[in-house]
């Protein structure tokens, strides 16, 4: 799996350098000191492509929580089943519920992270989809801490559209949480509080930042 990492995680990068030499797209990264030496629950802001491609790359071992049809698309979905992400079948929400607990708990215990978009979907900016406690549930059975993430990236790479907007794309990595306590309710409300927080700064500063007037085709 790590020798599968690696290579995938050059493909990424690549995209990165490719997005920023084509597209103007660069990246601010903050908190980089918070995320722990083991494995973690990652809880992300949801917003376009960009934080698929970095997220992988950003901490290793690591596997993401994803619908499972994306697996089925060509070339990018292949490349996605290398590495032995948690697919899920989304209209079936106990069943998929059931499948993040079982198989998160076992990567965790292998010391593998997991990546979850708490919000089930992407929403554009501005927009605040519903939390699920799912990934903070897993995180209190397995005793690990969650990390919470925030980011503007869907100014840049705007979800479901090909074109790609120059300027900075911001990510913000949180204090991780303890999940000692173990109460998953609380713990999914605090990480949506300091999330939002977050986005709203985000969206003061991309006014200035985000270059809307000259997209950028990839």
């Amino acid at each position: 799996l790590l020798r599968r990492e690696m290579y995938l995680g050059n493909w990424n990068f690549s995209v990165m350098w490719w997005l920023r030499v084509t597209c103007g797209v660069h990246v601010d990264i903050r908190g980089e000191e918070n995320l722990p030496p083991g494995p973690c629950v990652i809880l992300a802001k949801h917003q376009s492509q960009w934080e698929t491609f970095y997220l992988q790359v950003m901490k290793r071992p690591v596997v993401t929580v994803l619908k499972k049809e994306l697996l089925n698309v060509p070339f990018f979905g292949w490349g996605l089943r290398l590495m032995e992400p948690i697919g899920i079948d989304r209209s079936n929400p106990k069943r998929a519920l059931r499948y993040i607990q079982e198989e998160g708990l076992r990567r965790l215990q292998r010391g593998q992270s997991i990546i979850i978009f708490p919000e089930g979907t992407r929403t554009p900016p501005g927009q605040i989809g519903t939390y699920a406690r799912s990934g903070a549930e897993l995180a209190c059975r397995a005793g690990v801490p969650i990390v919470p993430i925030a980011h503007n990236a869907g100014h840049c790479w705007p979800a479901k559209k090909f074109l790609k907007y120059p300027g900075t794309i911001c990510m913000v990595i949180g204090t991780p949480l303890d999940t000692t306590a173990g109460n998953s309710r609380e713990l999914t409300e605090r990480v949506k509080n300091w999330i939002e927080a977050e986005q709203v700064k985000f969206g003061d500063a991309a006014t200035a930042a985000i270059v809307v007037e000259a997209p950028a085709k990839n």
